[in-house]
């Protein structure tokens, strides 16, 4: 089962910066890339999903558990903007259903019988190797 969870428009925090790479006279005039803040410890996520998301050893997530998410794929600051609400919704979902609890297992009396047997057998090959008249 996948949960999904929306992220309140009015917990992000975006801030307009001028795109980096080519685009001709353009660029260095219009602010059309997109800064991304979402502040996780304040946010209305469940505790859970927002323990998980700490947690998880992404470089977008700071210190002070803050998402930043630069987006400047688009011409449009509009098309960036959800580009960048986007990728952090697929963050979130990421981490929003819990991981499943493993489950220890113990290998078969057959499997071990062939491990054991394998490793008989290398260890009369490797022994066969000594010099001859020992």
């Amino acid at each position: 089962m996948r949960t999904h969870l929306n992220v309140s428009p009015d917990e992000v925090e975006f801030t307009a910066i001028r795109a980096q790479g080519a685009g001709g006279q353009n660029v260095n005039k219009v602010s059309n890339a997109v800064h991304l803040r979402f502040d996780i410890g304040t946010s209305s996520l469940p505790e859970d999903v927002r323990a998980r998301l700490l947690q998880l050893g992404d470089q977008r997530i700071s210190k002070e558990g803050v998402v930043i998410i630069k987006a400047q794929k688009f011409r449009s600051l509009e098309k960036n903007r959800a580009d960048a609400l986007r990728r952090l919704e697929e963050l979130v979902n990421s981490v929003a259903a819990p991981p499943k609890a493993r489950r220890a297992t113990r290998p078969t009396r057959a499997s071990v019988t062939r491990r054991l047997d394998g490793k008989a057998r290398r260890a009369s090959v490797k022994a066969g190797r000594g010099k001859l008249g020992d």
